[in-house]
């Protein structure tokens, strides 16, 4: 679901190749062998619940022997003392096992959240460091899904199932030890059955695996849709759609209740058939043990401790053809969360990464860069593109929609390598140098402002973290941002809203405005900042933006050519290439493409 490296081999795998693969995942427990790095630091905590578990198994197979001495010494002699002392003993194991059994299911528990909280950890640190190129073909659904659902799952299966199945392997194979004790030729009856039993197991539970997949799957269409829908929720409103999301959500939600009420049905009658068979195959083990009784061959004590182990055995067995359900669920669920944790980024540090000059003079230098987007191979998003910015120029990329202007912004930010040319910062290519490095010498504005939960002064200081107070006020107020923030309810302290909803289109700028300002970078990169401004807004943070330009680098996306006519250059773009670079009043007298935008805009001035 997660790892695929290119976009070719995405769209091209056939399907059958696919499928193949699916059916060898199904047939092994393989997957959660994955998880012993992360279980391996609790070596302590597990081997105390191994011995809970132990002592658990020990203490109920003793029970079986005490009914015998129970029945063969104080029933059948009449020993009144021999039932006091049974019952003496009787109270210590089960004070025995009860301490066993809080020692496990303690110390399993924290295990299983331990190592979970671990794996959610490393997930998300990974998924920051991919690149956004993987977020063009995996939904965002799918990766919550993993670090939710799948990551529960595995809590539960590490904290519960696992620990159930080895208590009851050891009373299963205790148990059969004992059986055998007791009476070799009941015990070959009752294993007689096991044939029976098994086979069920193997094969429904192979067909189970496979519908948990699905389950997760149509899981992840719930989130994804989930998220889309809360994530627009005022486009939805606006346009009505709420009944048709509605129907579409059911329609998923109700996907994935089938698909899960399949896999439930096969758990079920794999449950039904195991409790049936074992239980059935002791009926008979007791009618013929009832018999052997009476014949003297073997004792009323050792038939019903028969029956405790045999008991014993059977319910093991029903548990652990469960947990095996479990478990393959688990590993459908380790397959997932590591196939997200094995994907490599497509940006990756060098190994001894060129360390940038300083101090830090702001040249940019685009030399014949060509790039397609992974997700458009066939186009190019730039092609044969070539610009040198010196340092302190103020540059404008100005173009139709699609000539290739925030790449070039992509491209610098190292979102992407390019297939041919290089980029260069300070005369180096990033390529060569630390990608944290780069971006740390990029103060960017995007069109579409990012607020974050949280306040005021989370979101500011989101460009320096080490940033006081008084800079990130000082950085408001340059941004012209001061005096909203003062008037909300808590100052700079009031809770901003997921993604900023409390605040208006024109205040979240602001406040991603105040952010690049507190960077202070040497080389600032504008998407249209201004753009969703009024008026009077636009003239006080264009003021402010001016005074920010000043001895840096400046790179400006504009689609309204009036926030750039006083630009050092203006760079003409159209499908991926430049096709004219000058001020505002060269390229008006070229008659290319510049003044026909500028007609449009202007109205023909």
């Amino acid at each position: 679901m997660f790892r695929k490296p290119s976009y070719a081999e995405s769209t091209l795998k056939p399907a059958a190749a696919a499928a193949a693969a699916d059916a060898v995942r199904q047939r092994d427990l393989r997957p959660l062998r994955r998880l012993a790095p992360y279980l391996r630091p609790y070596g302590w905590p597990i081997a105390g619940a191994v011995l809970s578990l132990t002592v658990a198994a020990m203490t109920m197979l003793a029970m079986g022997q005490g009914l015998r001495l129970l029945i063969d010494r104080g029933f059948a002699a009449g020993d009144p003392g021999m039932l006091d002392r049974m019952l003496v003993v009787l109270l210590v194991v089960t004070v025995l096992l009860g301490a066993a059994a809080f020692g496990r299911f303690f110390l399993v528990s924290w295990v299983g959240e331990r190592v979970v909280a671990d794996l959610r950890q490393a997930a998300y640190q990974h998924v920051l460091r991919l690149s956004p190129g993987y977020f063009e073909h995996t939904r965002t659904g799918d990766i919550l899904s993993v670090l939710t659902t799948d990551t529960t799952l595995l809590q539960v299966v590490i904290g519960s199932s696992v620990s159930i199945a080895l208590r009851n392997g050891l009373v299963l194979i205790g148990g059969t030890v004992m059986l055998v004790i007791t009476s070799a030729k009941l015990t070959g009856l009752v294993f007689l059955a096991l044939p029976l039993v098994v086979l069920p197991i193997i094969v429904l539970g192979r067909w189970e695996r496979r519908l948990a997949r699905l389950s997760q799957e149509r899981v992840g269409d719930v989130g994804s849709h989930l998220e889309e829908t809360l994530s627009g929720i005022r486009v939805v409103q606006a346009f009505g759609h709420e009944a048709i999301d509605r129907r579409r959500f059911a329609g998923r939600v109700e996907d994935a209740f089938l698909t899960a009420l399949r896999r439930v049905r096969i758990r079920s009658v794999t449950a039904m058939t195991v409790i049936v068979l074992m239980f059935g195959a002791i009926g008979i083990v007791l009618w013929m043990g009832g018999h052997d009784v009476v014949a003297g061959r073997i004792t009323g004590g050792e038939l019903s401790a028969f029956i405790i182990y045999a008991a014993l055995v059977a319910g093991a067995a029903g548990s652990i053809s469960e947990v095996y359900g479990d478990l393959q669920r688990a590993a459908g669920a380790t397959e997932r969360l590591f196939e997200l944790l094995t994907t490599e980024p497509a940006i990756l540090p060098p190994a001894q990464p060129v360390p940038l000059p300083e101090p830090a003079t702001g040249r940019v230098h685009f030399e014949a860069v060509t790039f397609h987007y992974p997700a458009h191979p066939e186009h190019a998003a730039l092609d044969d593109f070539s610009l040198e910015v010196q340092p302190g120029e103020t540059v404008a990329l100005v173009g139709p929609s699609g000539a290739g202007k925030t790449t070039v912004f992509q491209l610098l930010l190292r979102f992407y390598d390019p297939q041919a040319g290089a980029v260069r910062l300070d005369g180096i290519d990033i390529r060569t140098a630390d990608p944290a490095a780069v971006r740390m010498r990029l103060g960017l504005v995007p069109q579409d402002a990012v607020i974050f939960s949280g306040n005021a002064w989370e979101n500011i200081r989101y460009g320096r973290p080490d940033a006081n107070d008084a800079e990130v006020r000082a950085a408001a107020e340059a941004a012209h941002a001061l005096d909203f923030l003062d008037r909300l309810p808590d100052g700079l302290d009031t809770y901003l809203g997921e993604k900023g909803v409390r605040l208006s289109g024109g205040q979240r700028q602001r406040i991603a405005i105040a952010r690049a300002i507190l960077r202070n970078p040497p080389v600032l990169l504008l998407d249209e900042a201004t753009s969703a401004l009024d008026a009077e807004s636009e003239r006080s943070v264009q003021q402010a933006l001016d005074e920010l330009k000043k001895h840096r680098t400046t790179l400006i996306i504009a689609h309204r050519l009036a926030t750039v006519l006083n630009a050092d250059r203006i760079v003409v773009m159209d499908r991926g290439r430049v096709v004219a670079c000058g001020r505002h009043a060269d390229l008006i007298g070229e008659e290319g493409l510049y003044a026909r935008l500028a007609a449009l805009q202007f109205h023909g001035v």
